[in-house]
């Protein structure tokens, strides 16, 4: 009756996060407590060489999402929502969603996973002598003036599908600090975008005879705790089809996927971070100061309240370790052997933890697809060894383990040996870590720092962007998000923190001196496949 009653007065707050595979909504309780829950799968397509998602799937995806949301009200609580305290959405980082003056979409929703802007990207880093991945929107932007498309001059409005979700939602055209670092360079003195970088942009292409300026089109660039507008009528008729919701909710500024699993795991402060390993794997740290030199292989983002970021993302993690996992578990069942699927997994994974701290010598390749931060357009997994290795389960094991974090770490090490960023705690989530113990002792291994895992952590996106709803709401004069989270939200949490072991340090390191000196075995894989 007590969660009733909290949804029945609004005292509720709700966020909506649209990822690749899943929309996902979470209502919390002023604690941060989840009550309830909803998603919606969807997935991309792929139509004359763009990745994209139709502006009708998003409306459809978004209304399932919310609808399963209410179905899941009504099934724990027998009530309806008719009014809540704050709402955040977020999405997916990047990408390009270009529109005209009449709010028209110009060419089909351009998504972070096209890789059509490598001369774009290559030339703005070099003007702005700040690395520009080919997934930002400025370089999906450049790109396009590069390709003389036509619409380019017809733009009136530029934003990412978050952005875009809160404008129709409640007809502001705002960003939040890190979604929008992932449009275009943000100054983090001034929390906005980098204005010589703006000017620079201009010049650039000045030739052309746009009537638009990019300031002009770009979304107005908010931190969290700001208001970020109002669910509108117009809104709250598109979100709940039911009609049961009421408009005048307060919004807060809408968020990239990288935002809020910061959020989400209580990685805000400076000298913490986070590490996200599934299927593929990003850590990001946030940065004391900034750094020396332009890294192709370090993405620079900003926190939810816009502290500087430096983002490692690699394409592969634990792809081949399933695909080796998988080959067991049919080997167990050609014996009539019966096991679970989590119980496989814990043998093995805990196998690993008996082997040598270098893996006995073996090397493995997880590239299942290319890997930019090593340099591979395309990849061939592989698993080498010399006839006098000890090839054994827990060495096998061990080193596919090491091999999901190999390139992230080859890619992590640039911020710690290159320009001494300094970590006093990470924070682990996703499937490498489900089995307790073993994924974030490897972790802290890779990146020789502690690796703590919340019990929250599986809460994901949609959480964090309802963290700052609330904090929107709730904070009090002068409350840092970080103190916030601290104090209000992860205060009684149970976390599993590990501190890294030194023969495991030594140990990885020695495997990626043969790994990094691999790499030819791995390239001369792909040119003969």
């Amino acid at each position: 009756m007590e969660k009733r009653n909290l949804i029945d007065e609004g005292k509720t707050f709700l966020g909506i996060e649209l990822g690749s595979t899943r929309i996902k909504a979470v209502l919390i309780d002023e604690s941060g407590e989840p009550l309830a829950a909803g998603s919606y799968e969807w997935e991309n397509q792929y139509i004359n060489g763009i990745w994209t998602y139709s502006l009708d799937e998003v409306w459809k995806g978004m209304q399932g999402c919310y609808q399963d949301l209410l179905n899941n009200v009504r099934e724990k609580y027998n009530t309806i929502i008719t009014q809540i305290g704050a709402i955040g959405f977020s999405a997916m980082m990047h990408g390009y969603l270009a529109f005209d003056k009449n709010d028209e979409l110009l060419v089909p929703f351009r998504t972070w996973r096209n890789t059509i802007t490598e001369k774009a990207s290559s030339v703005l880093t070099k003007e702005f002598n700040y690395n520009i991945p080919q997934r930002w929107s400025i370089a999906h932007l450049y790109q396009a003036i590069l390709n003389k498309e036509e619409h380019v001059k017809d733009i009136a409005f530029l934003t990412t599908l978050a952005g875009y979700v809160h404008f129709k939602l409640t007809g502001e055209k705002i960003l939040g600090v890190g979604d929008a670092s992932g449009m275009f360079p943000i100054d983090i003195s001034t929390s906005d975008y980098n204005k010589k970088m703006i000017n620079k942009f201009d010049e650039l292409v000045s030739g052309e005879g746009f009537l638009w300026k990019l300031q002009d089109i770009l979304p107005k660039v908010q931190t969290a705790g700001d208001m970020a507008g109002k669910l509108t009528k117009e809104g709250a008729a598109l979100l709940d089809i039911s009609g049961n919701l009421k408009a005048g909710i307060p919004v807060c500024p809408p968020e990239g996927d990288a935002g809020t699993g910061m959020a989400a795991t209580n990685s805000v402060a400076r000298r913490t971070g986070n590490v996200s390993a599934g299927t593929s794997v990003f850590a990001m740290i946030v940065l004391e100061k900034e750094l020396k030199k332009v890294y192709p292989e370090i993405d620079l983002v900003t926190t939810p309240d816009g502290a500087l970021v430096g983002m490692v993302h690699c394409n592969n993690c634990t792809s081949d370790l399933n695909a080796w996992v998988n080959l067991f578990d049919e080997f167990l069942r050609s014996i009539n052997y019966k096991m679970s699927k989590d119980e496989l997994f814990s043998v093995l994974y805990n196998k690993a933890l008996e082997g040598e701290a270098d893996c006995g010598g073996l090397i493995s390749y997880n590239y299942f697809s290319g890997e930019p931060v090593t340099g591979f357009d395309a990849g061939a997994p592989l698993f080498v060894r010399k006839a006098e290795n000890n090839f054994n389960l827990p060495n096998f094991m061990r080193v596919h383990l090491y091999s999901s974090l190999a390139a992230l770490k080859a890619g992590l090490d640039l911020l710690f040996k290159e320009e001494d960023v300094e970590v006093d705690e990470m924070f682990g989530h996703g499937g490498l870590f489900k089995t307790k113990g073993v994924g974030q002792r490897v972790a802290a291994a890779a990146m020789n720092t502690s690796v703590s895992v919340m019990e929250t952590a599986g809460e994901g996106g949609a959480w964090g962007i309802a963290l700052l709803a609330s904090y929107m709401q709730k904070k009090e004069n002068g409350e840092s998000l970080q103190s916030y989270l601290n104090h209000k939200i992860f205060a009684g949490q149970s976390i599993s923190r590990m501190e890294p072991v030194r023969e495991d340090v030594e140990g990885f390191e020695k495997f990626m001196e043969r790994y990094i000196k691999g790499l030819t075995i791995e390239h001369a894989a792909v040119d003969s496949l």
